[in-house]
């Protein structure tokens, strides 16, 4: 730890020097495997050659600007984004906390202009929107909130995949204006919904005149098997975040929005120093033309299903496995116990993986991977869980 840096990370015992594809090295030249990508960000691996090249000659040419000017790249990145989406337009900022915010202001905005002096946006427990104040506010684990009082209001909390329990906000609070959730809870042990549940949430926004605000800085982007996870249920949000993937590393945020909300923001209402620049927007550009030439949703489908299944097979007489769940390449072995022992286990063997929730091994490959390499991460995390459990 450099006593030069604030002591708010606790990083695991290595740097890494370089990367190629699904692979790391670090500075004294191991390699490892990354099943992790960066948490959800690397989909397309390390130092994939065609963002490497598009990062190269945009900044040849130029970087910054600011948003008092037009940019080109800005417009094709908004254009790509929406026709993809299903939504109507878009604002960029610089990570997921971010686009986050701008989606709450928006609500808070659609909220005042229904006359609500108060607008509550209904969140969930156990899920995850950010560090700033508003997000650790929405976010639904005490500890994200733990010494940062007092905490944002507007925001009631419900359960996560419960729809009784949203019927029940609706006819005891009018100050309501909105619904945001995750569409699988990705912080949270990769807590997947009934499969109706999202389409029942959308109708009850319906019903009611709320926003649905669905986070997808985790899920969407190919990660679970579609573009993006709404789209398993075949609806669409007034509000779709993302961030992560978007980017491959490069720091950008999206808020898109549709209808309504579309209309909401006007000059002086948002902004950002450095959203959707020409560089970040090059980048994302580069990772969609990516992700449509190989098809990488698709092929997130296929490996998560090989892994799951793979995991299934390799760990069904574990009595002190919990559960194996998945969607796409979004993968979670959950034990009876807690198990961050596994994190330090798996780097000591060459492997980069998560622990999260206490007892919930998470696994976020890049889409990437060939089926030897998917094969692998399976065996190799299924011989550490065996070995912390005997």
């Amino acid at each position: 730890m450099n006593k030069h840096l604030m002591q708010n990370y606790a990083p695991l015992p290595v740097t890494f020097k370089k990367g190629e594809g699904v692979w790391l090295w670090d500075n004294e030249g191991k390699k490892y495997l990354d099943a992790l990508s960066g948490v959800a960000v690397c989909s397309l691996g390390h130092a994939h050659p065609a963002v490497t090249a598009a990062i190269c000659q945009q900044a040849q040419t130029l970087v910054h600007t600011s948003n008092w000017y037009e940019i080109e790249n800005q417009y094709r990145l908004a254009e790509k984004l929406t026709a993809l989406s299903g939504m109507d337009n878009v604002f960029f900022s610089n990570s997921g906390a971010e686009a986050n915010e701008a989606a709450i202001k928006l609500a808070r905005l659609y909220g005042h202009s229904k006359d609500i002096a108060i607008p509550n946006i209904i969140v969930m427990e156990g899920s995850f929107h950010g560090r700033t104040m508003a997000t650790l506010t929405a976010t639904g684990n005490r500890k994200v909130q733990a010494g940062f009082e007092p905490l944002v209001q507007g925001f009631v909390r419900a359960p996560y995949n419960d729809l009784t329990a949203l019927e029940n906000i609706a006819k005891n609070n009018n100050d309501v204006v909105a619904v945001m959730l995750e569409p699988i809870i990705g912080e949270g042990g990769i807590q997947i919904p009934d499969e109706d549940y999202l389409s029942s949430v959308r109708k009850l926004c319906n019903k009611q005149g709320w926003l649905l605000i669905l986070d997808e800085i985790q899920t969407g982007m190919g990660r679970t098997g579609k573009w993006f996870a709404y789209e398993h249920s075949q609806i669409t949000p007034d509000i779709l975040t993302l961030a992560k993937a978007l980017g491959n590393g490069m720091p950008i945020g999206a808020c898109l929005a549709k209808g309504q909300a579309a209309e909401l923001f006007q000059p002086g209402h948002h902004g950002s120093t450095y959203g959707g620049n020409p560089l970040v927007c090059a980048a994302a550009l580069a990772v969609i033309d990516t992700m449509e030439k190989e098809k990488l949703p698709q092929r997130a489908a296929e490996l998560g299903q090989r892994m799951l299944k793979g995991f299934q097979a390799a760990l069904a007489d574990v009595d002190s496995v919990v559960d194996i769940r998945g969607k796409g390449m979004m993968l979670a072995v959950e034990l009876d116990r807690p198990c961050g022992e596994i994190l330090k286990q798996a780097l000591d063997s060459g492997l980069l993986l998560n622990i999260t929730a206490d007892n919930v091994v998470r696994l976020l490959p890049p889409l990437v991977l060939t089926d030897a390499e998917a094969d692998q991460i399976v065996s190799m995390t299924s011989k550490l869980i065996q070995s912390f459990l005997n």
